[in-house]
């Protein structure tokens, strides 16, 4: 099989949970303490050793290519002014890593929004990463992902316990425990009744997949909505050949509604190395 070398970001989505704060401005370059959402997601895929970062973008989305592209002039003021710390920061996010662009013209699902990358993949593996789904620890989540694919070069998704009660906010999965250690996932549920779920792991968008995936979404039918579900993908590649699940170490924030975002930022804004004391006192004025 080829090198793992690719992953895929999702970004088309229209972000009507933080309106009016993205009418004008794409929920990915929401700012977590002092960079974009989406930033942590490209740095924590680089740091996976993934080459080739491949955007499903739509309309209004812009500003994403504008980040990670270079801006001769704002390089050109910040290095005639001697800010090189700054020139530092803002030239090599331009130039982290190769950024491939695929409009996503219609709001059909997540598992279309992969499909939209099929010409890109053709027969590699991939990583697919949801960036609203902020982890942040001392391995990246997509190397603790690669560490299994590695290991096994079969489909590897990152999982999550979550409380019983908040089983059918999420795709959870039904496994196998191997004497290896290694969870082989046998079956996904999208969103299940609490008393129909297999279990309490989630699936919590971070996904490594062989190429048969992307055949395989090509077959799945719309669902709820008319959209294409990356979960029946899933499920129908499970019956097919091994597919492992991790259970994931680090901080979670489910960065993509307004609660999640806030505590993402109060929380990594206290952990930051440079604002963190100053946040932490003027927090206890007001506490």
């Amino acid at each position: 099989m080829k090198p793992l070398r690719k992953i895929i970001f999702p970004a088309a989505g229209m972000g009507t949970r933080f309106l009016p704060a993205t009418k004008a401005s794409p929920k990915e370059m929401l700012t977590i303490v002092d960079k974009p959402l989406i930033q942590y997601g490209v740095e924590e895929a680089l740091a996976a050793d993934m080459e080739q970062i491949i955007m499903i973008t739509g309309r209004g989305k812009r500003a994403i290519e504008d980040h990670f592209d270079i801006s001769a002039e704002l390089e050109a003021n910040l290095k005639k002014a001697g800010k090189k710390a700054l020139y530092k920061k803002v030239s090599s996010v331009a130039r982290m890593a190769e950024v491939i662009y695929v409009r996503q013209k219609e709001a059909l699902g997540l598992g279309h929004a992969v499909l939209c990358a099929r010409n890109w993949i053709f027969d590699e593996p991939f990583g697919v990463s949801l960036a609203d789904e902020l982890i942040v620890g001392d391995v990246p989540a997509m190397q603790q992902l690669r560490a299994v694919y590695n290991q096994t070069k079969c489909s590897v998704i990152g999982l999550i316990q979550v409380p019983e009660d908040q089983v059918s906010k999420y795709g959870i999965v039904a496994y196998q425990a191997e004497e290896n250690g290694l969870l082989r996932l046998t079956d996904m549920v999208e969103k299940p009744n609490t008393e129909d779920a297999p279990s309490r792991l989630a699936i919590i968008g971070r996904y490594i997949f062989t190429p048969r995936l992307m055949e395989l979404l090509r077959d799945v039918q719309p669902g709820k909505g008319g959209e294409i579900q990356l979960t029946d993908a899933i499920s129908a590649l499970a019956k097919e050949e091994p597919v492992y699940g991790v259970l994931l170490d680090g901080q979670r924030f489910d960065a993509g509604n307004p609660e999640g975002f806030l505590k993402a930022n109060a929380i990594l804004g206290l952990q930051h190395k440079k604002f963190g004391e100053a946040l932490r006192q003027e927090l206890i004025k007001h506490l």
